[in-house]
């Protein structure tokens, strides 16, 4: 059973982490649409369904996943691995992150963005560091 949840975890992942690099992308765009045009709304709806019917989801299933292993590994597995440590600060910095975007998905609905694309184009390397640096930390297990 371990490795089907594992499995599933992995799944949820990339799912989370496609929607976290996709939607800092689709608020560069945005930035660039006049707010209340024809663009700008189809860019709200594609912000919205994303966030919701993708990266919620993803992210509420990598959660339960994650933390179902960490309690089939026990509580000695888990002290004694200090990679998992280092990759739970990772993932709730990505949690972060993910809450930061989705206060710009509110943003941008209400016609409130106060942000540059360059800032978007920024934003979006942060997900990439995170997941290099997990990844890394999950293949790798240095400590």
């Amino acid at each position: 059973m371990f490795e089907w949840i594992k499995a599933l975890h992995v799944i949820a992942v990339i799912a989370w982490m496609a929607g976290m690099l996709y939607l800092p992308r689709l608020f560069v765009y945005h930035c660039a649409a006049d707010p209340g045009s024809i663009q700008s709304e189809t860019f709200k709806v594609m912000e919205r369904r994303l966030l919701r019917a993708i990266i919620n989801p993803a992210m509420a299933a990598t959660w339960l996943l994650g933390l179902w292993l960490i309690w089939l590994i026990g509580w000695d597995g888990f002290k004694q691995s200090g990679w998992l440590h280092a990759k739970l600060v990772l993932v709730i910095a990505m949690s972060g992150v993910h809450g930061m975007l989705s206060g710009c998905v509110k943003a941008f609905a209400a016609d409130r963005n106060r942000k540059s694309a360059k800032f978007y184009r920024i934003i979006n390397e942060v997900p990439t560091v995170l997941m290099i640096l997990i990844v890394i930390l999950v293949v790798v297990k240095p400590f």
